[in-house]
């Protein structure tokens, strides 16, 4: 499994993601779903991918085949971030196809979802997702975020506390607790956790981290975090037992 989380905000980007994989559970390795590309000048760009491995592989050489081709469409050209998440769409339904029968089933499933995100030009930063059907979305004012994979233990502290206008550094420390979150809950995700902070009109990518396994700021989080959570819930309102009464009256 996966978990991958872009966040899209006012000052830039935050993108985090695991690098375990699963085929199985006598079958668990490493690889990094954290993409970058070398791009013209006027633009960054970071790709995410969950799903099926062979899948991101193919969609990966694919980008880079054509962007070393001068293809007409390759993620040099496109004007807008936005264009360059339909093209990715078409390349991974091509790849997707190619291990399709007649009837459009398959033996396995190759499907694989992307987030596509950075900066191209003078248009805000941004962050696409890119369905296994090829469409995409992206963030909104209500939701700054996209995530992809194994999303919903690390989703609550991300509604919680991301907001367009967060800072990118408290954005990355919840974006960390969201990861660590997901860990602790689900075994088929796992480090290396790789992380990269974009800081708007910079087209740079220097901020970048990448956490192994039993890190010592990844471990010494985790206790804050959840020593902090203890002392929370300690400061919850007592419940009023003046409102209890006995199920069986109501029967």
């Amino acid at each position: 499994m996966t978990y991958c989380i872009a966040a899209s905000l006012n000052e830039g980007l935050v993108l985090v993601s695991d690098s375990r994989t699963n085929a199985g559970i006598d079958n668990v390795s490493t690889y990094g779903k954290m993409h970058a590309f070398e791009t013209s000048k006027d633009r960054t760009i970071v790709l995410l991918s969950a799903g099926n491995l062979a899948t991101t592989q193919a969609v990966l050489e694919q980008l880079k085949r054509d962007k070393i081709k001068d293809a007409k469409i390759n993620i040099n050209t496109v004007d807008y971030l936005s264009e360059a998440a339909q093209y990715l769409g078409q390349v991974s339904l091509e790849k997707q196809k190619q291990h399709m029968d007649a009837e459009g089933q398959s033996a396995f499933n190759p499907s694989a979802t992307f987030i596509l995100a950075g900066q191209i030009g003078d248009e805000p930063p941004a962050a696409y997702m890119i369905y296994a059907e090829g469409n995409n979305i992206t963030t909104s004012a209500h939701t700054p975020f996209l995530q992809i994979g194994e999303t919903k233990y690390g989703k609550p502290v991300l509604d919680r506390f991301l907001k367009p206008d967060s800072d990118l550094d408290e954005a990355a420390l919840c974006c960390l607790v969201s990861m660590d979150s997901t860990i602790r809950s689900n075994v088929s995700v796992g480090p290396p956790i790789e992380m990269v902070i974009y800081r708007k009109d910079s087209y740079r990518l220097d901020e970048y981290y990448c956490f192994e396994s039993e890190n010592a700021y990844m471990l010494n989080l985790r206790k804050s975090w959840e020593a902090t959570l203890r002392e929370a819930f300690s400061r919850l309102p007592a419940l009023d037992k003046t409102r209890s009464k006995s199920l069986l009256a109501d029967l």
